[in-house]
Order: C-alpha cells, then sequence, then structure tokens
C-alpha cells in the first residue's frame, strides 16, 4: 500500500509540474512567439524547485503527522506552511536567477517588489498541491478506517457468533447422560429415544456452525428435544406449552438462542421451584416483527444472567445479525412469571 502510494504521488509530482510547465512554454510561444534558452532554463528551474520544496513539505506533514489530524486543526497549519514554502522557494528563485543572470525583463524591479511577485506566483500553485495532496490522503485514511472498521466488525461479529453458537452447557449434557442411563433398564424404548434427541441437539449445534441464522422452525425441532431431555429428569415438574403462529416458522432466527433462553428459563426458574412450573413458547407477528416470547415460572430476582453468558449477549447477537430495530428483553410480567422477549424486523422484501 506504500509503496504504491509513493509510486502515484511521483508520478503526480513529475506530471503536475511538467504540465505547468508545457503550458507554460505554449503560451509564451503564442504570445511572443519566441523561446528563449533562458526562458526554458527559467522554467526548469521553477519546475526543479517547485517539486523540491513541495517535496520537502511533504516530509514535514508526514514528519509531524499532520494527516492524521481532524479537518479544522490541520488545515490552518497547511496554510501558514503553504506561506511559509511560497516564502522561501521565492527567496531560492530569486537568488539563482541573480546568480546564473537568468532574468530577462527590460528593466529589472525591486527585490521586495520582486519577492512579493515571486510568493504570490508559487503560491498560486502550492495552494492547490496542499490541498489536493491532503483531500487525496484524506480520503484514502477515509476508506481505510471504513474497511478497517468493515473487516473488525466482520471479526468480532464472527467470534461472537461462533462463540455463542458452539455453547452448549456441559451440565445439560451431563444430566442428559445421567438420565438416559437410568432409563436404561427401567425403560430401553425411552431411552433409545433419549439418545437419539441428544443426537439431535449436538449435530444441530455442529451443522449452525457456519450458518449466521436458521429458521424458526429448526430451532423449534432443537429446543423439543432439549425439552424432552429435561422432562426426563424433571418428570412432573416440569410442563411445557407452545402457542405458535405456523406462519412464523419459516422466519430466521439466530442458531440455538432460543435453545439458550429455554435452557436459562429452565435453569433460573422451574430447577429453583418446589413444585416445578411451566415453560411456554410463544411466536407471533406483531406489527413489522417477528415476536418471541418465552415464559417459565419463577422469578428475576435481578439476576438477568447467572453466568455471564447467554442472556447478556442475546440483544448484541440480535443487533449483529438483523440491525438496530432488533431488541431483546426480560421482565416479571407477573407474579411467578419471568418472560423474555425477542423482538426481530421481519425483511419488508419476503
Amino acid at each position: 500500500m506504500h509503496r504504491r502510494l509513493t509510486k502515484y504521488y511521483w508520478w503526480c509530482q513529475v506530471a503536475g509540474w511538467s504540465s505547468l510547465a508545457l503550458y507554460w512554454i505554449f503560451f509564451a510561444y503564442t504570445v511572443d512567439k519566441t523561446i528563449t534558452p533562458k526562458y526554458l532554463a527559467l522554467i526548469g528551474l521553477v519546475v526543479c524547485l517547485g517539486i523540491f520544496v513541495t517535496h520537502l513539505y511533504r516530509a514535514v506533514i508526514l514528519r509531524y503527522n499532520w494527516l492524521l489530524l481532524p479537518v479544522e486543526k490541520v488545515l490552518p497549519r497547511l496554510l501558514i506552511g503553504v506561506i511559509v514554502v511560497s516564502i522561501v522557494v521565492s527567496l531560492m528563485r530569486i537568488g539563482i536567477v541573480d546568480a546564473l543572470n537568468l532574468y530577462e525583463g527590460k528593466k529589472k524591479i525591486g527585490f521586495i517588489n520582486r519577492l512579493m511577485a515571486n510568493i504570490l506566483d508559487y503560491g498560486m500553485f502550492i495552494l492547490p498541491w496542499t490541498l489536493l495532496y491532503y483531500f487525496f490522503h484524506y480520503t484514502e485514511k477515509s476508506k481505510i478506517q471504513q474497511v478497517n472498521t468493515l473487516k473488525l466488525e466482520a471479526l468480532v461479529k464472527e467470534l461472537e457468533l461462533k462463540t455463542i453458537k458452539s455453547h452448549i452447557n456441559p451440565h445439560f449434557i451431563f444430566n442428559s447422560l445421567n438420565s438416559i442411563r437410568a432409563l436404561v433398564d427401567e425403560n430401553p424404548v425411552r431411552a433409545r429415544t433419549a439418545i437419539t434427541e441428544l443426537s439431535n441437539i449436538l449435530r444441530n449445534s455442529m451443522q449452525t456452525e457456519k450458518q449466521e441464522t436458521v429458521s424458526f422452525e429448526k430451532e423449534l425441532d432443537i429446543v423439543k428435544d432439549y425439552l424432552a431431555l429435561e422432562h426426563i429428569r424433571f418428570e412432573d415438574r416440569l410442563k411445557v406449552e407452545y402457542d405458535v403462529d405456523e406462519n412464523t416458522l419459516d422466519q430466521p432466527v439466530p442458531p440455538m438462542m432460543l435453545q439458550t433462553l429455554v435452557e436459562n428459563a429452565i435453569k433460573h426458574g422451574i430447577s429453583k421451584q418446589m413444585n416445578g412450573g411451566t415453560v411456554k413458547i410463544i411466536s407471533d407477528f406483531k406489527d413489522n416483527y417477528h415476536e418471541l416470547k418465552i415464559r417459565n415460572t419463577g422469578h428475576l430476582n435481578g439476576l438477568v444472567n447467572d453466568d455471564g453468558f447467554g442472556l447478556t449477549s442475546t440483544r448484541n447477537r440480535l443487533q449483529l445479525l438483523f440491525g438496530v430495530k432488533a431488541n431483546f428483553d426480560i421482565q416479571e410480567v407477573q407474579y411467578n412469571t419471568v418472560q423474555a422477549t425477542v423482538l426481530i424486523p421481519i425483511d419488508p422484501l419476503k
């Protein structure tokens, strides 16, 4: 990147000042019909000094990191720099012209007048050179920052999604295996079914590793397998209810999100109730949103996320996938009932 910009810089330097020299020569030939060797030497001097001083000016800009400053701070510095550079190059030009006797005027004007004329002459070219140089790098910097920001957001998004999707509570697996072991002799048919349900959950969690969203129907199937396994452990203490609009089954949802919310409902709600309780899953459309609700018996008690993982990540995860309109909330809706609500904006094109 740096080499490419440096190459472009030198091409622009040579091409810009050379074009200016050709314009002066063409203008002189059009007006006077003659071009003297002294005039060509003077044009060559102007071009060489222009390249030299603007290159030094560029070094100053880079040395003091002016390109990193905001516009309101860098513009006064650039303007002062243009004035200083114009004065320096004008003094150099006058000294060299006098030393080499390149002055072609019929009447040699005073030093101050020559200096002011040269400052204005060079300032006319150095000022646009400075503005073009700065705003070129300003746009380049903006593009690079935008690309880096997008890359960072994509990396954070990928890492967060992979982390959340790969998160399966090991306690759930151990509890399921213990429940299945207890069923092997007591109810072999149910034990085989439970193994299939656990296998489905593990298989789906691995299959969704590279997916950002899945259909709600697929996610609901995983949750049903999960609840079936938990029912072995809780027996009559766990009741499950569904209120699902079939039209919502094809709506996209984050993989394993519903399972995480239901898992938290059981962990923080049902398991803490002596008589157990009910988990109810509601899926419907509300305005321009797909609204998911997970209700469970229990109390919030100010603890939304004991383990510091699932619930606190849900809102960020939703907004990463569906934009800032997506939302997540959890609250006690009535005595001994906690409700987690997920709002996913519906794609208007679908």
